[in-house]
């Protein structure tokens, strides 16, 4: 069961919580509500564009069964960024950007640790979809070792167009797929790079894997046919690390 500091529940209380400028990881609400409470309640959700879903009662009735009126709400302990703003920055900073994109990866202990790794390596910023991603909630944050308050984590729409932007902002995009033919050691990290990882039993999306720079894979010698991706993504991120090390010796 959730911690109740991660959640709040009632149309007047996200309501208020959304006045307050608290940033909603997201929102259940129970099918069919209406009334005026609840139409302000929409409003406001539409104005800042807060993700939502409709679920049935007992979906929010396994998290608390207090008076929540059909309406449950998960606070996100950090606050998410714009990468729009981010990149320009980097540049301006003389960085060469090093950026970790997570497609679908919605288990909260492998993005915990996912995290940890990036930030012990120096990644500048961590991109998720609003859709098919792990909650940033405290036990995220308690796995990250606290990584998630240090790394910058923009969650975006439409991924698909962020990948394009990034492209854009003079960054490739290496995916890693066992669908690759060039093994990740055989690819320049060097240069501004977004590192594309996807979840474990899907992979990233294939959409994404036609628009990528290159694709990469980790060879694997034994029977079991892949690794866990905070396994994958830590030896992506380190090979990067490596050669950019290396490259300024």
């Amino acid at each position: 069961m959730k911690e109740k500091k991660d959640y709040i529940f009632g149309i007047r209380a996200v309501i208020e919580a959304i006045n307050a400028g608290k940033t909603i990881d997201k929102l259940m609400i129970r099918r069919g509500l209406n009334g005026e409470l609840f139409k302000e309640m929409m409003m406001l959700i539409k104005r800042f564009e807060i993700p939502f879903q409709y679920v049935p009662n007992e979906r929010i009735n396994r998290i608390t069964m207090k008076n929540h009126q059909g309406v449950l709400a998960f606070i996100s302990p950090i606050e998410f960024q714009n990468i729009e703003n981010i990149l320009p920055d980097l540049y301006e900073q003389g960085k060469t950007p090093l950026v970790l994109i997570l497609d679908k990866v919605t288990d909260v202990r492998n993005f915990g640790a996912i995290t940890r790794t990036a930030e012990c390596a120096g990644v500048d910023v961590i991109i998720i979809p609003e859709k098919n991603s792990a909650k940033i909630s405290g036990d995220a944050v308690k796995t990250s070792a606290g990584a998630l308050l240090k790394v910058p984590v923009c969650r975006v729409k439409n991924l698909g167009q962020t990948i394009k932007f990034i492209q854009e902002s003079g960054i490739q995009i290496i995916a890693a797929t066992e669908k690759a033919s060039d093994m990740y050691y055989e690819t320049d990290f060097t240069g501004p790079t977004a590192i594309l990882m996807g979840s474990e039993d899907r992979g990233v999306d294939m959409e994404h894997l036609k628009v990528a720079d290159k694709m990469v894979k980790i060879p694997i010698l034994g029977d079991i046919e892949s690794l866990n991706v905070s396994v994958a993504a830590s030896i992506l991120i380190y090979e990067a690390v490596k050669q950019r090390i290396k490259g300024s010796i």
